[in-house]
Parts: structure tokens; C-alpha cells; sequence
């Protein structure tokens, strides 16, 4: 693994994925256009992003720049986009998807997710009581029509991911969830390797901006206390050893878990740093001490789940 280029990992479907993408939650639509431009010229090719990001249409353009420019080829990019719970409510996801594609100016995604297993109307007031399984018959739909290369989910628990592949249509593709780690997600990951399914972290440096995230009315939500995954002295100690920055220390060791991340950043030297990952290596007794942290703390309850039927981690919630 050690090289200069990013690595990827191979899909169930023979397709491959980079193990390191750049992340745009919070990444506003004036400054993440930018940001694409730099990543890609800094070597990333998977783009991740959403429908309730709402920063589709300034990625898609800044993608099309790039291409027209003749920096990269759009089949060299793997575009990840995830359709929202109003989205993946019966009979909407075909034209979410459409108009996902519109905004970001192609013909397909490479990989789209279902964000979360619930389905809401379009202003979140009411819960639709629509199962896993019938989400996930519409994504098979999508992908059967070459709208999508690949379809996963993301949010989603083990027993809801396995409904969806007993139904023997196209299988789960990649799993995205809040891993990292103080919440390394151990079981989830040895569920999804035993059922060939790739395995994407979010919040892999432990989502320290989280706590500036707005609400579109302006408002903030109000998160527990937790400890910070990059002061940890493990973390700061290895750090130190290999003479990088914790954060690169988090991703390694991510990356060398077998796992594909995607983290955050508009900074054009942050985003730099965090694909300077790729010329040193782990030893077995660096990674044993960083897998030896007794924490496992979910950061992203996603408390608006509570209550609906298909809510992913009702029995964590049970357990507070």
C-alpha cells in the first residue's frame, strides 16, 4: 500500500471505489467548487455528496470544468450521491435521482445511497411506514436502468441490510456509516466483509466541525459531550513517530482496517494533508493500540428516526 496514488477497493459488482474521497457535508455551494478542483488535482477521483447537502449543482459544475479543461475523464470519478427520506418514500426515487443527475451534470452516479432507512413527506412532519425492503426495491429499479453503477445504504443497521439482500435483487453495495475511532463500528464492519459489502466511514477524524453545523432556519443542535478522536495520545504519540498529523494517523489507520473514507475539508491544504496517506505504513503493534480504545460513542443519533418504524438505532436508544 505503499504508493502516491489512491487505492481503491472492488465492489461486488467487479467495480472499483477509491478508499479515500472527499466529503462535502457543510460544504457550502460557493465554496465547494473549489474545493473538488482541489482534490481532484490532488489526486482524489470519489466525490461525496447528497441531495440535503444541497451543493449538487456547484460540484456538478465544477466537475464539468475540470473535464472540459482536460484535467480528468468523467470515467476516472466515482460520484457518490445519496437521496434524502422524502426521496426514498414509494414512487420518488426514480426522479430524485433524475434530478440529482441534472445538478450534477452526467448521465449516471457511480454509487447512490439510500441516506437514511426512513422515509418522511417532503417537509419532514410526517413519518411514511414504508419497509426497508420496498426502499430497496426501488434502488434495484435505478440500478437495473444504468442510473446508478452501484446502490447502498447509508444509516442503515445490520438486520435492515440483510431484508434488503434476502430479496436476491441487486445486493448492497457499499454500507456508509458514522465510524471512526472512538466508535469503530467493529461488528458492522465484520458483517459487511462476511456479505461482500464495502464498508465507507463518515466522521472519521470524529467530526470536530459538527459542532458549527447550521440548520436552514439558522439554528444549531445542541450535541453531547465527547472526547476528540485526535487527542487522543495514542493517536498524538503515533503521530509523532511517523512524523505526520493525527488526522493522517486516523485515516491510515481507517484505510488499513480495509475500510473506504471520505472526510471533510474546503481547505486546499487540508485536503492535501489528508490524501498524504500513502507513503507510510502502520505496523501491526500501531494499529493494536489504536484498536485498543475501550470508547465507543455514537456522535450522530439522528434523533429525528425516533419513533418511525424503520428507525436504525432504536435499540441504542433503548440502552441510554
Amino acid at each position: 500500500m505503499m504508493s502516491g496514488t489512491p487505492h481503491s477497493l472492488t465492489l461486488s459488482n467487479g467495480t472499483p471505489i477509491p478508499t479515500l474521497g472527499l466529503g462535502t457535508w457543510q460544504s457550502a455551494p460557493d465554496v465547494v467548487g473549489a474545493a473538488v478542483k482541489a482534490a481532484i488535482k490532488a489526486g482524489y477521483r470519489l466525490i461525496d455528496t447528497a441531495t440535503c447537502y444541497q451543493n449538487e449543482e456547484a460540484i456538478g459544475t465544477a466537475i464539468l470544468e475540470l473535464i472540459k479543461e482536460g484535467v480528468v475523464k468523467r470515467e476516472d470519478l466515482f460520484i457518490t450521491t445519496k437521496a434524502w427520506t422524502n426521496e426514498i418514500a414509494p414512487g420518488k426515487l426514480e426522479p430524485a435521482l433524475e434530478e440529482s443527475l441534472k445538478r450534477l451534470k452526467t448521465d449516471y452516479v457511480d454509487l447512490y445511497l439510500a441516506h437514511m432507512p426512513t422515509a418522511f413527506n417532503d417537509d419532514m412532519t410526517e413519518k411514511i411506514a414504508v419497509s426497508v425492503e420496498e426502499i430497496w426495491k426501488q434502488f434495484d429499479a435505478i440500478h437495473k436502468k444504468g442510473l446508478a453503477k452501484a446502490v447502498g445504504v447509508s444509516n442503515w443497521n445490520e438486520k435492515q441490510i440483510k431484508k434488503a439482500l434476502d430479496l436476491n435483487l441487486t445486493p448492497v453495495h457499499v454500507s456508509q456509516v458514522e465510524l471512526h475511532l472512538y466508535f469503530p463500528q467493529n461488528e458492522h464492519v465484520a458483517f459487511c466483509k462476511k456479505h461482500n459489502i464495502i464498508v465507507t466511514s463518515y466522521a472519521t477524524l470524529g467530526s470536530p466541525g459538527r459542532v458549527d453545523f447550521q440548520l436552514p432556519n439558522g439554528g444549531k443542535l445542541e450535541w453531547a459531550p465527547a472526547p476528540q478522536d485526535m487527542e487522543d495520545q495514542s493517536v498524538k504519540d503515533l503521530a509523532k513517530k511517523h512524523g505526520k498529523t493525527p488526522a493522517q494517523i486516523l485515516l491510515r489507520h481507517t484505510l488499513q482496517r480495509g475500510l473506504t473514507m471520505i472526510p471533510k475539508s474546503t481547505n486546499e491544504a487540508r485536503i492535501q494533508e489528508n490524501h498524504d496517506i500513502f507513503d507510510f505504513q502502520l505496523t501491526h503493534d500501531d494499529m493494536a493500540k489504536l484498536q485498543g480504545t475501550q470508547v465507543s460513542q455514537r456522535l450522530f443519533l439522528q434523533d429525528f428516526m425516533e419513533g418511525h418504524p424503520e428507525d436504525a438505532f432504536a435499540d441504542e436508544r433503548l440502552k441510554k
